[in-house]
């Protein structure tokens, strides 16, 4: 590995160290402390709105943090529902940064007032992303809320009042694709430092509206627009003789091995690219109940570990198998166009809940640059069919299946790239 790997963000916290390369240790924890949620987003994975019967109560969120503590992790974002809707939350954080844990929160901001950002930010609370999904007639149909759009702006202001390092996320897909010009403007005209398209994956609410998944084609036109503006905001830095001050980022389910890894998954200058999925190896997710997955996304159902209320979390992380499931994997699950690619031994089929999300179960991911340029110079590209319903529980997917078809290109979206880029053969570390 030619300079340290990075998890999601490329933040200092997040960093593995080379202590860390022979072993697995939870870094980074996102955790679900409520599903109690002001929104009702017609696309959240899961499917928050009222808090679940049997959450863990202030003194056991406290010893989880004090596990975690003990792990050796180094960051834990907090999310939901809404995190903030706890009224325990300034202890959980105070608690964390008290062990010298960094801590974050990832908010749809509708009720992110003043008084909450200060309160936040004087518990140790080090960064919030405010999750804005394009213009208001686009991000406030995903969110269900009409005035959702002008809330999280205001949401976004007020972090930065309270000092706080204010990042946003981007659910990208088929309603918003084509203004992604649009939303950068608007986010780095709001003051936003870092912004991060994560792809909506057909899991809990999106599971329902088939409709709205990209088809795995326009991932070319999505990464290729995004590595525009992160070229773009590079060049008028440099002409005004200053550092960047927004920057483009690639979430865990974007990108692969095509032109723009390095200017998407790292920092300018770095050699960065996919190191493969780092669930339950560097990655740890947690549901409000207790329950502990190797990363926050995963399906439930075929990912629970255990529950920190019968097992101790240090015995989750080193025995489950499930929760540790990429720590020695081979490439027999591979399959399908995965198995034959010449990153597989790094990539392992890209993000697993993607995968496992979209085609029922993990190891061929359609969703990928190298894949779908691959299809294009044959003239081909792949289309997904849905298949199967989701069952309308939380964090639930249905499935798809694949079709390939000849290449046709669309008609043109407003704010879209389109062009067929150059690979740069990359490294395989085994």
């Amino acid at each position: 590995m030619s300079s340290p790997a990075v998890l999601r963000s490329g933040m200092a916290a997040r960093t593995l160290r080379p202590e860390d390369l022979d072993r697995s240790v939870p870094i980074y924890v996102v955790w679900e402390t409520t599903l109690r949620c002001d929104h009702a987003c017609a696309h959240c994975g899961s499917r928050a709105g009222d808090a679940r019967e049997d959450e863990l109560e202030t003194a056991e969120l406290l010893a989880v943090a004090d596990a975690l503590a003990r792990l050796g992790t180094r960051e834990v974002t907090l999310i939901g529902g809404e995190a903030y809707l706890r009224g325990d939350v300034y202890e959980l954080i105070a608690h964390l940064a008290g062990h010298g844990i960094r801590v974050t929160m990832q908010t749809g901001g509708r009720g992110l007032t003043a008084t909450r950002c200060r309160k936040l930010a004087e518990a140790g609370l080090a960064a919030i992303g405010v999750s804005i999904d394009g213009p208001a007639e686009v991000h406030d149909v995903l969110r269900a809320s009409p005035g959702s759009h002008a809330a999280a702006l205001a949401g976004v202001a007020h972090a930065r009042e309270a000092g706080l390092l204010v990042t946003s996320n981007t659910q990208v897909n088929r309603l918003n694709r084509g203004r992604l010009r649009e939303t950068a403007a608007l986010l780095e005209a709001a003051g936003v430092q870092v912004w991060r398209a994560q792809m909506t994956a057909p899991m809990g609410n999106a599971a329902d509206r088939p409709d709205w998944i990209l088809q795995p084609y326009m991932i070319l036109d999505v990464l290729d627009t995004l590595a525009a503006i992160q070229t773009e905001a590079i060049e008028r830095a440099r002409a005004a003789g200053t550092k960047p001050t927004f920057r483009v980022a690639l979430g865990n389910n974007l990108g692969y091995f095509g032109p723009h890894e390095s200017l998407l998954r790292g920092r300018p200058g770095d050699d960065r690219y996919w190191h493969g999925c780092q669930a339950g190896r560097y990655v740890m997710g947690i549901e409000s109940d207790g329950t502990i997955k190797g990363c926050p996304s995963l399906p439930t159902g075929p990912y629970v570990g255990g529950n920190v209320r019968e097992i101790a979390l240090e015995d989750l992380w080193a025995h489950s198998e499930v929760i540790g499931f990429t720590r020695d994997r081979g490439l027999d699950e591979l399959w399908g166009w995965c198995k034959t690619c010449y990153y597989a031994e790094l990539c392992r089929a890209g993000c697993s809940f993607t995968a496992h999300s979209t085609l029922g179960r993990r190891g061929n991911n359609p969703f990928c640059w190298h894949r779908a340029d691959a299809h294009r110079q044959q003239g081909l590209r792949e289309v997904l069919v849905h298949a199967d319903l989701a069952a309308g529980t939380p964090y639930d997917f249905g499935r798809f299946t694949l079709a390939v078809e000849p290449w046709v290109d669309d008609a043109p979206e407003a704010g879209a790239t389109s062009s067929p880029g150059s690979r740069r053969s990359l490294p395989i570390v085994t």
